[in-house]
């Protein structure tokens, strides 16, 4: 029993690439993680608002959505590899920035500002290559054991960086935090200049326009992806707290906490990806889709209404499992059924639905904060994306009765596979 809830772990086992490209991401991870603590911070210090914390999302929304469709783009048509190596070493040179401003007398606001435009930009071009290369390294019945492991890479950075970071902040300063992540980039550099070229298939279209919009048309004929894309949108658009976390912390006298509740989500997505054996079984991926982006605005609302903080804790990280069985199925669904020569594109696309909706959701849970406060922004952020996910829900039915076994996209992706390892 206890064998079927641990992580599958045949992808880490077959392919070396595969193992290389996920310790580079969990080295990546972890550096971006305190980053991801350590700006906002350092923004709330030096303007007191919460509105100007939220407006990271604001300015990080356009370079997302621009970098990213066309990033899409770039990832079929360039080698996925090297696009990878090259946006990766420019995050590096941002972490530098971001340190020599901090080290200054008297830093300034706009570089955090510009750092987060840029930074965006950067990680919505890689985004897509990363997304579609790594099922080029797995086998096509491993994908969701590999959507779990990369899970796992992603919530083990995403609980220890944030942890670590509330500590180094408060204790060593902003600059050992950008410094971190400075170092990570370089190490994560060498593991990705150490995997296989990927070139593009020969079916992948040049980067444009038209090529982008080839995309969009593949994705507005599928329903059923449709469905996940929307639903993620809505739930991080309308739930996501993640920018009014340092006041929440302030409100409820508990400072020491700050770090914790960042690590919260991340931690509960951890105990998920730790016993994750049991989604390799699971086939009606998009009804967990919603049931579990259903659970995740109910445990935010919960950590909203409640003036305990340990019971905050508890809810951030009951959430933050509901949001990693949600990804865990939308990679499957996506992974299995999307062909190659349209992976990087969709990847894209995707990129939008569960990057758009967090950007977007800290400008709403900031504005939202300053106009009726805190908790208010909380609470009622988890309950409107429980509607929502329901509305949706009954609105899709595709999304609802989508099978593995016979969903004729994932049966003729599993056909393709075979046929080309023959």
């Amino acid at each position: 029993m206890l064998r079927d809830l641990l992580p599958d772990l045949a992808p880490w086992k077959a392919s070396h690439d595969f193992r290389r490209l996920w310790k580079s991401g969990l080295i990546s991870n972890f550096g971006s993680f305190l980053t991801f603590v350590a700006l906002p911070v350092q923004l709330k210090d030096l303007t007191g608002s919460a509105a100007a914390v939220g407006a990271i999302g604001a300015v990080e929304l356009l370079p997302l959505i621009l970098c990213g469709l066309y990033g899409g783009a770039l990832a079929d048509a360039l080698d996925k590899r090297g696009l990878i190596v090259w946006t990766e070493g420019g995050q590096g040179l941002l972490s530098a920035a971001l340190l020599v401003n901090a080290l200054l007398p008297h830093p300034a606001v706009w570089p955090l500002y510009a750092v987060a435009a840029l930074s965006s930009a950067l990680a919505s071009v890689q985004r897509p290559a990363l997304d579609s290369l790594w099922p080029r390294l797995v086998a096509h019945d491993d994908m969701p054991a590999a959507a779990s492991l990369n899970s796992l890479r992603w919530t083990v950075g995403g609980v220890a960086g944030p942890a670590l970071a509330g500590v180094v902040v408060a204790y060593a300063g902003l600059g050992w935090a950008y410094a971190a992540d400075l170092l990570t980039f370089a190490v994560s550099l060498a593991y990705i200049v150490r995997i296989a070229p990927s070139p593009a298939s020969h079916e992948a279209a040049k980067p444009s326009l038209r090529a982008v919009a080839e995309g969009a048309r593949y994705a507005w004929s599928r329903k059923e992806l449709l469905g996940t894309y929307a639903v993620d949108l809505a739930a991080m658009f309308l739930a996501m707290p993640l920018a009014v976390l340092p006041f929440l912390a302030d409100e409820l006298h508990a400072e020491w906490s700050l770090g914790l509740m960042y690590a919260s989500l991340p931690a509960g997505a951890l105990l998920v990806s730790l016993t994750s054996g049991w989604t390799s079984r699971v086939r009606r991926h998009g009804l967990m889709v919603v049931l579990a982006a259903a659970g995740w605005g109910l445990a935010v609302a919960a950590a909203g209404v409640c003036g305990n903080v340990w019971l905050v804790l508890l809810f951030l990280t009951v959430g933050g499992g509901f949001d990693m069985v949600s990804g865990v199925f939308r990679a499957a669904m996506w992974n299995q059924t999307i062909p190659d020569e349209l992976r990087g594109r969709l990847a894209g696309i995707e990129l939008l639905s569960y990057s758009v909706g967090p950007t977007l959701g800290q400008v709403r849970a900031g504005g939202l904060a300053a106009w009726a406060g805190v908790r208010a922004s909380v609470w009622s952020g988890g309950l409107a994306c429980a509607g929502a996910v329901g509305l949706l829900a009954l609105c899709l039915p595709g999304l609802m009765t989508y099978d593995a076994r016979t969903n004729e996209h994932a049966v003729r992706m599993r056909e393709r596979r075979a046929a080309a390892r023959v």
